[in-house]
């Protein structure tokens, strides 16, 4: 047998409308490395079929991710579906696919997984004796208001069983119907248990196009700050990721367009290229922006110690280079000036807290009183 290794199969016609990338290379378990190419013969329907979203139910065997890394502000978080369908061609969680058999390419944002069990699941562990209450961070590796959530609502269900525990809440989301759930977040919010983060990129429609198809745009993203502020839900701004010479003019316009809707702290991340996402990066460089793909390549490789990525806790999120430090100063200079003042998740309050009732666990035969 003939292997074949080439570090990306690209999709043989124009990019599929609507997703982030044409490829679908390989992941980095894979020994055999296959290229899909056209060879000129007509009715060749599996190559020219448009990839279509694909969902696959499954039953989550546990909910609860623990986090060791002390670059992020949360110990633990829960993610209702694998994969994304918004299709964000920098998305560092594309890796994860690999653990799936799947592409971190196309497969990331069409084959999709839905934890249909995860409300239950949460449930049990948070009814579980012992349990320490910490903040959960909610869509740290896929988003929860992906367009997909809009039929399975598996988001909304976890934040019933959040509040029923009166359990504290970080959202993540750049999707389009959080405010489906305001209703629940506001309830959340009045007692200090939960905030949002909307993630902004660009300003720049045609930009955020390519970078981001099926997320919302940055003038919906705007507009739900604003409704959750006014609900008395806490937003916080991320602008991630920061790309260099592609929207990293834009940071202080973004800050100003947060705070203008409501925002009362931000944060930002660096670019990050994990594994499969380097190559899948450079291509949309090469088609979206050839001209500066040098640049945003080599700004990012002073950052990360001449590699595209630097996974060193640390380092990692933010990069270290004398242009990195310029970033940062902006970024602080901008947030004073705008009132943006860094709202911590520890501000949440774990003292409410009570164990659900598990679903699942047998009633006790003699009640105590009976």
């Amino acid at each position: 047998m003939h292997c074949m290794h080439t570090p990306i199969a690209v999709y043989p016609y124009s990019m599929p409308k609507g997703r982030g990338t044409s490829a679908n290379p390989a992941n980095r378990f894979h020994r055999l490395h296959v290229e899909r190419c056209d060879d000129g013969w007509p009715g060749d329907d599996v190559l020219q079929r448009r990839p279509e979203t694909r969902i696959t139910h499954e039953r989550a065997r546990s909910i609860i991710s623990h986090n060791r890394s002390p670059d992020v502000p949360f110990e633990q978080s829960v993610n209702p579906y694998r994969g994304c369908e918004h299709g964000c061609i920098y998305c560092f969680a594309r890796p994860t696919h690999a653990w799936l058999d799947l592409s971190p390419g196309l497969d990331f944002e069409t084959r999709l997984f839905c934890k249909s069990n995860a409300a239950d699941l949460l449930r049990e562990a948070l009814a579980r004796p012992g349990y320490r209450c910490r903040p959960l961070a909610l869509g740290t590796s896929t988003d929860p208001y992906q367009p997909l959530d809009r039929e399975h609502g598996v988001t909304r269900r976890i934040l019933e069983v959040l509040l029923e525990a009166r359990h504290p809440v970080h959202v993540i989301t750049k999707g389009a119907h959080v405010l489906r759930d305001l209703d629940l977040l506001a309830q959340l919010a009045e007692q200090r248990l939960a905030t949002v983060s909307i993630s902004l990129t660009s300003l720049d429609p045609d930009l955020k196009r390519t970078l981001e198809p099926r997320a919302a745009s940055a003038s919906r993203r705007l507009q739900q700050m604003r409704a959750l502020t006014e609900a008395g839900v806490p937003v916080t701004a991320l602008v991630a990721p920061v790309v260099p010479i592609l929207t990293d003019p834009e940071l202080e316009r973004l800050l100003e367009a947060a705070a203008g809707h409501g925002a009362c702290s931000a944060g930002y991340v660096l670019l990050r290229l994990p594994h499969e996402v380097s190559p899948l990066f450079r291509q949309w460089l090469q088609e979206h922006a050839p001209g500066k793909a040098a640049r945003v390549m080599g700004r990012l490789r002073e950052a990360h110690g001449g590699r595209d990525y630097n996974p060193a806790f640390g380092q990692r999120m933010r990069g270290k280079s004398h242009w990195t430090t310029l970033l940062a100063q902006r970024f602080r200079l901008a947030c004073r000036r705008l009132g943006l003042d860094h709202r911590r998740l520890d501000e949440l309050d774990s003292t409410r807290f009570r164990p659900p009732r598990d679903g699942n666990r047998q009633l006790p035969l003699f009640p105590p009183g009976g």
